[in-house]
């Protein structure tokens, strides 16, 4: 039977993909901050792990208690929106330390397990602000960017193993908890002299012409991580597809 490990479970995309997953008949290894047992069926094919992926010690206990795995979605994530010149450091680097070296860690933790097996597949969550950067993203577009790379680079070293790694990138999904994951408000960071910028962006995230949903995204991991081909993105969403094949500005 197929295991796999999904980090950020707690709710949206990654909730969802647990329970696709699940529902596909593979064994799921839920993971999330705070564990809640009430928002996944009762089912032995499916574990909820507490997992904190910012915390190398919390890490090395969740892999403990997991056991072996067939496949790790990283989706854990925050967000920052604002102007760039008035988002403190500190948010820049709490960003990066869940949505870059997060996954890079997870991914170092459990490379040993697939190397040794010769078998395995790790799919990264991004973004569509790859495929087009978005104003008022600065940060969390640098922090997704970083991971486009860095996957791109692990198909290399990792197929001599037969191990394989897949890029998941959603569009805008205005239901996810986004927002709510977001380090500060995002009126603390448009300063008065970027409000006339910033309006229309905002009015334009109000009522956007294309929407992601957390299924499309589900989908999407899933046939990122059952494809056996050398194709490494995989857009989630209609907007993310649109850009993806430039039919869109």
């Amino acid at each position: 039977m197929t295991t796999v490990l999904i980090t950020g479970s707690s709710s949206g995309y990654g909730l969802e993909t647990a329970r696709h997953f699940h529902d596909k008949g593979w064994t799921v290894i839920a993971t999330m901050r705070s564990p809640r047992d009430d928002i996944l069926p009762n089912s032995d094919r499916l574990r909820i792990l507490a997992l904190d992926v910012t915390r190398p010690e919390s890490i090395a206990a969740c892999l403990k208690a997991a056991g072996p795995i067939d496949a790790l979605v990283n989706n854990a994530g925050i967000g920052v929106v604002g102007a760039f010149e008035a988002t403190p450091m500190s948010h820049v680097r709490t960003v990066f330390e869940t949505n870059t070296f997060g996954v890079m860690a997870m991914t170092q933790a459990v490379i040993p397990q697939f190397r040794a097996r010769g078998s395995g597949v790790i799919v990264n969550v991004t973004s569509s602000v790859t495929l087009a950067p978005m104003p008022l993203a600065a940060a969390y577009t640098a922090s997704k960017m970083a991971i486009e790379g860095f996957t791109g680079s692990l198909t290399h070293e990792l197929g001599a193993f037969n191990v394989r790694a897949k890029l998941v990138e959603p569009g805008y999904a205005p239901t996810t908890r986004f927002a709510a994951n977001t380090k500060v408000r995002v009126e603390d960071l448009i300063p008065q002299v970027y409000a006339e910028f910033a309006a229309p962006i905002f009015a334009a995230f109000a009522k956007p012409a294309m929407v992601t949903t957390e299924t499309d995204v589900a989908e999407a991991v899933w046939r990122a991580a059952n494809d056996m081909s050398e194709q490494l993105r995989f857009p989630a969403g209609p907007d993310a597809v649109a850009l993806a094949q430039g039919t869109v500005g």
